[in-house]
Formats: structure tokens, sequence, C-alpha cells
């Protein structure tokens, strides 16, 4: 039998399939590479483990032939999905696409997997249906008011898979949570986007760029210096608790739901003359410009960039606390490096 991960060779997805293989499992990645890097299986493919990537089947979640054929072709136990669109901003110029692929898309799913009787799925879902945190840190009981395309879509999911466990016993655990950080501590993955998006990885190359520049995008938030505080789990924990959430459900548990939004700012980095402290290795400062408006979008959460925060994740029996000191290091080890994209010395100080 094997678990098979939608969205396998995306970022998230990719390392949860490590965590899977690593904990003993046989995968089955399903993606359709629109926005997850046939590299990303290629690498996965040549990992060792105790549990062994069974194949890359390349479908699509819309097309309900694909999925019917890698439930009838692979033995599959169980599903943990990834797979959707999660751009907010483009969620607001085009719901469309947003409720097609991630709505419809994850009812083909359940549809396929109720067809082959698979009775339990590990859902990636987002903090981003919460909306506007009444309160902080966000837990399971926060109210749900999305404020955008992205999130409605995936609390739409949410209340879709309530109605599939009544009606047909199909048992799932959400996991909602913010922003993620890192990347696998041996470098086997990494974090990969086309276009890059990401706090951090972009704060990495703007260390290495001709204009040495970071563009920071909303500046009107009510903190010190107008930035945005953001909320970071480290990828490993996060998928760690994906394996968690399947354990539960192998055990019996019944349908659930985990926020993990837990993590504490500590000691942020300040802007001093409107520039970025970029720390020993970047050979130099980088100039830190505030993006415009239009870019960011209504929900967007832009922040800053943190020295130190500290992350608590505690679900599903587990408690870790870490600095993200360990998640800043696996962030060098980004994904363009593990492909030898950015080899240098200065891309991976603890590693070269």
């Amino acid at each position: 039998m094997a678990i098979l991960v939608t969205g396998g060779e995306g970022y998230i997805g990719s390392h949860c399939v490590i965590a899977l293989l690593d904990a003993g499992y046989n995968v089955v990645i399903f993606d359709n590479e629109s926005t997850g890097h046939a590299e990303t299986g290629e690498a996965l493919m040549k990992i060792e483990s105790k549990g062994r990537l069974e194949a890359v089947y390349k479908g699509d979640l819309l097309v309900r032939d694909d999925l019917d054929a890698a439930f009838e072709i692979y033995r599959i136990d169980a599903v943990i999905h990834f797979a959707a669109f999660s751009q907010v901003a483009e969620s607001m110029s085009d719901p469309a696409k947003y409720y097609r692929n991630n709505v419809v898309g994850t009812m083909n799913l359940l549809d396929s997997m109720v067809a082959h009787n698979v009775k339990r799925i590990v859902f990636s879902s987002t903090a981003a249906t919460y909306g506007e945190p009444d309160y902080t840190p966000i837990d399971e009981k926060h109210p749900q008011n999305p404020i955008n395309p992205y999130g409605r879509t995936k609390l739409d999911i949410e209340y879709m898979m309530d109605d599939y466990d009544r009606a047909y016993g199909l048992k799932s655990v959400r996991l909602r949570y913010f922003n993620v950080a890192g990347a696998d501590s041996r470098n086997r993955v990494g974090e990969f986007h086309e276009p890059e998006t990401h706090l951090i990885p972009n704060i990495l190359k703007s260390l290495r760029g001709d204009e040495r520049v970071f563009r920071m995008y909303g500046t009107d938030y009510p903190t010190r210096d107008g930035t945005c505080v953001r909320d970071y789990v480290n990828v490993e924990d996060l998928c760690d608790a994906h394996v968690l959430a399947l354990r539960y459900l192998e055990t019996g548990g019944k349908t659930d739901c985990g926020s993990l939004c837990r993590a504490t700012q500590i000691d942020p980095a300040q802007r001093r003359n409107n520039r970025c402290r970029t720390g020993k290795t970047s050979g130099g400062k980088t100039r830190c410009e505030a993006g415009t408006e239009a870019s960011r979008g209504r929900g967007v959460l832009p922040g800053r960039y943190p020295e130190r925060i500290q992350i608590t994740t505690e679900h599903y029996g587990r408690r870790n606390s870490i600095h993200y000191c360990r998640g800043e290091r696996r962030a060098y080890r980004c994904s363009p490096c593990a492909y030898g994209r950015w080899h240098e010395p200065q891309c991976c100080p603890e590693t070269h």
C-alpha cells in the first residue's frame, strides 16, 4: 500500500514526501507540474530511505480519468492533499481559476477516493480561512471568516470534507497554518518557486543581485516600523505534523482539524536608514524598498525578516520548540542550491 501525495513536486509537498519516506511509507506523487517541478520528482526518486517512492504520476485534479487511473494502477491507502493554487492577490483578480482548481479539483479527488474505497485524507488547508484574527495565537476554535477567494476556496473544501464524512465515511484531518520556511536539513530538496514570492528566499536572492534591493510590501501596519509581523513554521516540522495526522487517522481517528498558528516573534530586525541588516554573508548591505500596494492585495501579510523566531507546534501528541536560527540555516539550503543553480559559497555558508 502507498500514500498518494497530490502536489508532491511542490515546496511543501516534496518535503512531506521525504517525511513519509523517512517514516517508512511508500509514496505515489500526483502532480500536473503547473507549479511543481519535474526536477523535484527526479530528485525524490533518487532518495534512499525506509520507504520507497513508487512513482511520479503526472495528472490533473480536473481530469477525473487521471485520478481514477492513479487509484487503479497503484494500491493507495490514504491521501495527503497539497495540490492547490495559493496566491492571494491572484485569487482576487481571477477567482474562477481558484474555485475551479481548488474546489472542483478537490471534489474530483474525493469522488475518486470514494469510488475506490480510500477513506482517509490529510488536507493541507490554510490559516487564511480565519480571516482577520479576533485573538492570537489563533486556535482551532477561532471563527473562520476568510477575506479573499483563496481562503474561501479552502474553507469550502473543509465544509465539503465534513459532508463527505457524514455521507460516505471519508475521514479527514485539516491542518491550518500561515507561512512556511526552511528546507530539508539533509539538503535533499528545498524551496523552488517560479516566480519566487516568498519572503525569506527573496531576501537571500537580494544578497546576490547586482542591485542588492529587497522590496517590502506593506508599510502601513500598526507596528513600530509599519511592516507586518508574520507567523512562521519550519517546513520539516509542518510535514511531521502531516505524518502524525495520517497516523491519527490510521488508528481510527475521526475527522478533525489542527491549527499550527503558534509562532511568536522575538527581536525582529528593524529597518535602519531604509536598509536591511543582512549579516556577514552578504558582502555588503542590501537596500530595503517599499513595494507597490497593487502587488500586495488585500489579505496578503508580507512581513519583515526576523533575526530569531521561536516556533512551538503542539498537535496530535507532539510538542516541538525550535529557534528560527535553525530554519535560517535551512533557508540557505534552498532548492536552487540543491539543484546546482545557486551553488556558490555565499549561498550556503553552513554547508560549503
